[in-house]
C-alpha cells in the first residue's frame, strides 16, 4: 500500500449488526473524514465481512477502508488478532471508539470514554459486566495518549476518578443530525405532521406485521401508528433513565388526553430486569404503550416526525444525544434534569425531577397543548444545534488523533 500521509488504524467492531450510539459515532466521523481530511488513511477494523459492503467508500477527503480481521468480536479479539492487524499495517495512531484499545499496541492510541457510569454507578451493572468494564477502561485510560469524551461533565468525572492529568482528557462534543427519512409503509400521518412527502417508489416494503400497528405494552418490536399526542423515548433502557416514572406520569396524561399514545424505542438493558408490560398494565396504560425494542433507523425517523413531545427521564448520561435528535426531528422535549443535561440542551428543554411522575405529566401535557411553548423550545432548539454537528466533531476528533501521533 502506497502510504498518503497520517494513517489512523479504528476499531470497527461497533458498525456491526443493528447500529447503536457508538456505531453511529464511528459511521459519521469516518463520513465526515472522507469528505474533509484529504492527505489521511483510515482503516477501519472488523470482524465483520459485511461491513465492507455497506460502509464507506470514495470521497473527496481522507482514504477510508475496511479491513476484515476475522475472529470473535470480544476482548481477546482485540487484544490479539486487532492489535497485530493494526501493528502489521504500521498505523501511526490508533483509536478506540467504545471504552477500550489494545493494550500492546507499537501506536500510540486515543480511546473514547463516552461516560464512566461503571465506575461512579457499580450497582447499575452485573458484576461481571462491571468489572470488565471497570478494568478495560482504566487500563485504556492509562495507556491511551489522549482520552476523549463527550461533555464537559464527563470530563471532569473522568479526570476525578481515574486520577489523569487533565491535559491528557479532551472533550469532543458528539454531532446531531436530523433522524432518517421515514419509509412509506408506516402511516402517512407521519409525512403529514413532518412536512415530508414520501413516494412509495423510493421507500421499501414494509417489514411483516409493522404496518402502523400498535403492539401494546407486551414488548413486541412493532411501530405505532403516529398521532397528535404521540409520546415517545428513544434509548437503550437503563435503570437510570428511569421508565418506570415515565409509564406512571403517561398514565396521568391518559385521564386527560385519551387520544395519547407512548413510544419506548431501544434495546432493554435494565438492571436489575424492569418489567415494562406489567408497569404498563398496572397502571392502566397497557393498550397505548408500545415498547418498540430496537428500531432500523428509517422505522425510527418515523417516529421522531410523528411524535408530539419527547421524553427522556435520564440522571446520568455522558452527553443525552436523544432529546437533541428530537428538537432536529421538530419535536420539543422534556428531560431530567441533571448537569449534563443543562449543559447539552441549554434552555431548548423543559427540566423535570426524574423521580416525579406528577411533575413529568404536568410538563408533558403543556408540551402537548402549548403552541406558543412549543415554537419557543424549538426556536432555541434550532440555535443549540449549531454547535454540534459532525463536521466539527470530526475536525476535532483529528486534530486530537494528530496530537496522539505527535503532530502539530
Amino acid at each position: 500500500m502506497i502510504r498518503t500521509g497520517l494513517r489512523i488504524g479504528i476499531d470497527g467492531r461497533e458498525l456491526s449488526g443493528a447500529r447503536t450510539g457508538v456505531g453511529r459515532y464511528v459511521a459519521n466521523l469516518c463520513r465526515e473524514w472522507a469528505a474533509d481530511a484529504a492527505g489521511r488513511e483510515v482503516l477501519v477494523y472488523t470482524p465483520d465481512e459485511a461491513v465492507a459492503s455497506r460502509f464507506g467508500g470514495p470521497g473527496r477527503g481522507a482514504r477510508v477502508e475496511v479491513r476484515t480481521v476475522p475472529g470473535a468480536p470480544g476482548i481477546w479479539w482485540e487484544q490479539t488478532a486487532l492489535a497485530r492487524a493494526a501493528d502489521a499495517d504500521r498505523v501511526d495512531v490508533f483509536f478506540g471508539p467504545a471504552y477500550s484499545i489494545p493494550l500492546r499496541l507499537a501506536a500510540p492510541a486515543v480511546v473514547a470514554l463516552h461516560d464512566i457510569s461503571f465506575a461512579v454507578h457499580p450497582e447499575w451493572f452485573g458484576w461481571r459486566e462491571g468489572i470488565r468494564r471497570r478494568w478495560l477502561a482504566r487500563r485504556a485510560a492509562s495507556r491511551a495518549a489522549r482520552v476523549v469524551t463527550v461533555s464537559e461533565f464527563a470530563r471532569a468525572e473522568i479526570v476525578r476518578e481515574f486520577d489523569l492529568d487533565p491535559a491528557r482528557v479532551v472533550r469532543v462534543y458528539d454531532g446531531i443530525e436530523a433522524p432518517a427519512p421515514a419509509p412509506s409503509w408506516v402511516d402517512r400521518r407521519a409525512a403529514v405532521l413532518a412536512d415530508d412527502p414520501l413516494t412509495a417508489a423510493e421507500d421499501g416494503p414494509a417489514p411483516a406485521g409493522a404496518k402502523g400497528q400498535a403492539a401494546g405494552a407486551k414488548g413486541q418490536a412493532t411501530v405505532p401508528a403516529p398521532g397528535p399526542a404521540l409520546v415517545l423515548f428513544v434509548g437503550t433502557l437503563f435503570n437510570r433513565r428511569h421508565l418506570p416514572t415515565l409509564i406512571a406520569a403517561f398514565a396521568r396524561v391518559v385521564r386527560r388526553r385519551p387520544d395519547a399514545r407512548l413510544a419506548i424505542v431501544g434495546a432493554d438493558r435494565t438492571h436489575p430486569p424492569q418489567d415494562l408490560a406489567a408497569r404498563a398494565e398496572a397502571a392502566g396504560v397497557a393498550d397505548c404503550v408500545d415498547l418498540c425494542g430496537h428500531l432500523p433507523e428509517a422505522e425510527l425517523g418515523a417516529l421522531f416526525r410523528g411524535a408530539r413531545v419527547f421524553a427522556f427521564l435520564s440522571e446520568y448520561e455522558g452527553f443525552g444525544m436523544t432529546p437533541l435528535e428530537a428538537l432536529a426531528a421538530g419535536v420539543p422535549a422534556v428531560v431530567g434534569d441533571s448537569e449534563v443535561a443543562r449543559e447539552v440542551c441549554g434552555d431548548a428543554a423543559r427540566y423535570v425531577p426524574v423521580d416525579d411522575a406528577a411533575v413529568v405529566a404536568r410538563e408533558i401535557e403543556r408540551l402537548l397543548d402549548d403552541e406558543a411553548l412549543r415554537t419557543d423550545l424549538l426556536a432555541r432548539g434550532a440555535a443549540r444545534l449549531g454547535r454540534f454537528t459532525w463536521r466539527r466533531a470530526a475536525a476535532e476528533m483529528l486534530d486530537v488523533l494528530e496530537q496522539a501521533a505527535g503532530g502539530p
